[in-house]
């Protein structure tokens, strides 16, 4: 996803990254190197280098960082992003787990009731169109149990 524009808001702390999906906040003290009330910011903008994917920002030391817009996506748990990262993860273990099976890829596609290239878009890391539901389905063949587990900000159960 592109940044339209980015821009620093002093009072709050936070960078202000413009996309097509809206605005997003990204606390300075998310990014590398932070700037602060010492080492202020003096400069920020969207970085073509980065294919205006991200941004880069100067401090008045001189030091220099950028931010991907996966970060300001993840910091605000984007929904469309984590989708995307769930599918990422579940495409990961999906791939393992075919390595692993004593399972031939042929009885997998046979089981699946789907064409061999469809099969291989499920193992595609960088294909965002299929859906949780098929790779469920595949892990479901593989013999795998897909348990998912919500957990309050923090990542802790309540009253643990």
């Amino acid at each position: 996803m592109k940044i339209k524009n980015v821009s620093p808001n002093n009072h709050k702390r936070v960078f202000e990254v413009s996309t097509r999906q809206g605005l997003f906040s990204f606390p300075y003290s998310k990014a590398q190197p932070p700037p602060s009330g010492r080492d202020p910011l003096v400069a920020v903008g969207v970085d073509d280098e980065l294919g205006r994917e991200g941004f880069t920002f100067r401090l008045a030391s001189g030091l220099e960082g950028s931010v991907h817009v996966d970060e300001v996506l993840e910091y605000n748990r984007d929904p469309g992003y984590m989708r995307d990262l769930l599918l990422y993860k579940l495409t990961l273990e999906a791939s393992e787990r075919v390595d692993e099976s004593h399972l031939s890829k042929r009885e997998i596609i046979r089981r699946l009731s789907t064409s061999p290239a469809q099969f291989y878009r499920l193992l595609d890391p960088t294909n965002y169109r299929k859906s949780v539901d098929r790779l469920l389905d595949l892990l479901s063949v593989l013999d795998c149990e897909v348990d998912l587990v919500v957990q309050p900000p923090g990542g802790r159960d309540r009253g643990a």
